[in-house]
């Protein structure tokens, strides 16, 4: 796969400059490799989704206290505009009947289905486990086609034992392409999450988005998961290719002191890139979901629309 994806790269690149050489013209978002910023027009413009991820502790277990139609009705009942459908509390093998069925109950409710995200570790080397991987993806890919869901949260992985950064990265890089690939024939993004391993910093994410060579590949940009000195500061490097962002409510930089997120801040941050799309609250603390997240609804609200 290496040696077949350096020519699409170089092909994507030489194409783009063949197009617009000298000519000053802004690239269309389709057309543009992936580290290109997202072209976008209109100014800003936010819309507001809840992660299903929030509600982890009511949607597990034996007995599960909710079903996703249920938090569905919760998203409503906060005059969201989306919900962002996590694949963690699907029934194992969901028939395409229960996502359609899921998929009517979210559009009689007024809802987009903003999103949904999957767990993955694309470092594997080539083998069985690598397989799965892929499989378990190109699985979500078919499954957010039937819901309408359009971009699909993924993760890199991390190297794994006797495995150099290098070679974790390049296998990554592949089965993201092949993936992106596959997602663009059903018209789904795939959003690279800020999430450890080899994304744990705005180095490492930069140095994967700059070599997916995919129109159908960006950021998935969590405002938690930077821990380094300047946790905002890598925040702004990644805002010009989000897709997709998820606010938690607290960030916890090197320090290691917990701090409330500056809304206001995160808003500013994708009001300069011209983000337009959804903000997902996804609530890992620990009050209950159900009292705590109608408030940050409300919270992130007034920080990104006054």
């Amino acid at each position: 796969m290496k040696s077949s994806s350096l020519p699409r790269r170089d092909f994507l690149r030489n194409a783009t400059l063949l197009a617009v050489g000298g000519a000053g013209i802004s690239l269309p978002a389709t057309s543009a490799r992936a580290i290109e910023r997202i072209q976008r027009v209109g100014g800003p413009k936010f819309k507001f989704s809840l992660a299903a991820y929030s509600y982890r502790d009511l949607l597990t277990g034996s007995q599960p206290v909710l079903t996703l139609h249920d938090f569905v009705d919760e998203c409503a009942s906060m005059n969201l505009e989306g919900t962002e459908l996590t694949s963690y509390y699907f029934p194992e093998n969901s028939s395409g009947e229960f996502l359609r069925d899921l998929k009517r109950h979210c559009f009689r409710l007024g809802l987009d289905i903003s999103g949904t995200a999957v767990g993955n570790d694309f470092c594997h080397p080539p083998g069985e486990k690598r397989d799965q991987e892929m499989a378990s993806v190109k699985a979500w890919i078919d499954r957010a086609e039937i819901l309408g869901a359009p971009v699909i949260r993924i993760f890199s992985g991390h190297a794994h034992e006797g495995q150099s950064e290098q070679e974790a990265q390049r296998l990554a890089v592949e089965a993201m392409e092949e993936a992106c690939h596959y997602a663009g024939e059903h018209g789904v993004f795939l959003a690279l999450e800020n999430h450890g391993g080899l994304t744990a910093t705005a180095d490492g994410m930069l140095a994967l988005v700059r070599d997916v060579a995919s129109p159908w590949f960006g950021v998935n940009l969590d405002t938690g998961n930077f821990h380094g000195d300047d946790v905002y500061g890598e925040l702004v490097r990644l805002a010009p290719y989000a897709l997709n962002v998820q606010v938690k409510v607290v960030v916890r930089p090197a320090d290691g002191v917990s701090r409330p997120s500056d809304f206001r801040r995160l808003a500013s941050i994708l009001e300069d890139v011209g983000y337009r799309g959804y903000i997902v609250l996804e609530y890992e603390e620990d009050e209950d979901p159900r009292e705590a997240c109608p408030r940050y609804v409300e919270q992130l609200r007034q920080a990104f629309l006054t």
